[in-house]
């Protein structure tokens, strides 16, 4: 019993230790990990944790604050050198020794699934240490996903295939089909996990250009590997169309464009040109990459009712806090004015909170430069809204 407080102590020296990384967790990269796994011995967060537990003939773990580390659970001598010894830095080097560059490394506020798909590929499957196998890009995939329909909230098994080499997508209505229903260009693709949204832990937005609109297409997969290997494989095809696209651009540049996420989702009410229309309920999206706020009915709508391009300062892009004098109608009153070129946007939040992360977030597009990527899109997009 009497061990027990140098053993804790031992362990909060361990994580505060220079250049062991383990003040963060070691598979996503959370911020003050509290739990650690005595068996591959790193530092980890709550949420990985709970991945970690699913697999005890790999990984062990304890609380750091919480459990006790005594003698009379685990060999606490033997587990403190072993942790001493190891620590995220070295234990990242081992298995993470070859990660693809379209391999989507998932962050502290991503989705459980590619957390959880991350973690098993490390650990359980050892696909990224140095003695492994050569990692080669997916190549051509074929399977099927619940799709959501475009005009009703019903999921159909769908079979999609995707043409790595011509940089395309395809799905089919039909399984034994053999015109598709839709064929998608890599060059206007992007994927993002939107679990909440769509209702389901496994739930993956595809999006695409089409007719100059953003179609948007909502799938699943039951099996958590299926989906993520999806996700990365579309990721490949990416990154193959842009070295070919740019192929002055190094690899790195070009990592970021693979996929993203939405900076900010969420409701607000926007009111018509003229400023004197009725303010309506519109879910908006704004997209950091391609410098866009989008905005629909409804979060599950498959196009967009309108779009804006948020160019920089420089270029008469503005964003403030606020509403013009004179405005009515609104049931929220924490408003906001996006300025372009072309005309004003009046927007309100439900509530503050809701009001200055979108001031944030718009002001850290409005005065970001221009990528190179961003140029392809500005000039045909510049500031332009559909209704």
């Amino acid at each position: 019993m009497g061990d027990r407080e140098p053993n804790k102590k031992r362990l909060l020296e361990l994580l505060r230790a220079p250049d062991t990384g383990n003040a963060y967790c070691a598979d996503c990269g959370a911020a003050d990990p509290d739990w650690a796994s005595y068996k591959l011995g790193i530092f980890i967060c709550l949420n990985c944790c709970g991945v970690h537990r699913n697999f005890p003939d790999i990984s062990r773990v304890k609380s750091v604050r919480l459990d006790f580390w005594d003698d009379s659970i685990v060999e606490v001598a033997v587990v403190l050198q072993f942790m001493t010894h190891n620590g995220n830095l070295r234990v990242k080097a081992k298995f993470e020794a070859r990660v693809p560059a379209f391999y989507y490394i998932p962050q502290a506020n991503d989705c459980l699934v590619l957390k959880e798909q991350w973690i098993r590929a490390k650990y359980e499957r050892r696909e990224f240490m140095a003695d492994g196998e050569t990692i080669s890009l997916p190549g051509n995939r074929e399977g099927f996903l619940w799709k959501r329909g475009r005009d009703n909230s019903q999921f159909l098994r769908r079979r999609f295939v995707l043409l790595a080499r011509e940089g395309l997508l395809k799905y089919y209505t039909k399984e034994g089909g053999k015109n598709p229903k839709a064929v998608i260009s890599i060059k206007d693709l992007n994927a993002t996990f939107q679990t909440e949204k769509i209702g389901h832990p496994h739930g993956l937005q595809i999006t695409y250009r089409r007719d100059g609109h953003i179609r948007n297409l909502f799938v699943y997969h039951e099996s958590g590997k299926e989906i993520v290997d999806w996700f990365n494989a579309l990721r490949a095809a990416r990154l193959q169309y842009l070295k070919l696209a740019f192929p002055e651009l190094p690899e790195s540049e070009l990592v970021p464009f693979l996929t993203r996420n939405y900076l900010k989702q969420g409701f607000m009410e926007k009111t018509g040109p003229k400023q004197r229309e009725p303010f309506k309920k519109r879910w908006f999206a704004l997209d950091c990459h391609e410098r866009r706020l989008l905005y629909y009915k409804n979060p599950l709508d498959a196009f967009e009712q309108g779009q804006v391009f948020l160019g920089n300062k420089e270029q008469g892009y503005e964003v403030y806090e606020d509403l013009p004098k004179g405005i009515r109608g609104s049931r929220w009153k924490a408003g906001l004015t996006i300025v372009t070129p072309e005309r004003r946007y009046v927007l309100t939040c439900p509530n503050e909170k809701e009001q200055q992360e979108w001031l944030e977030s718009l002001r850290g597009v409005l005065s970001s430069p221009l990528t190179l990527l961003n140029r392809l899109t500005a000039s045909t997009e510049s500031g332009h809204s559909s209704r």
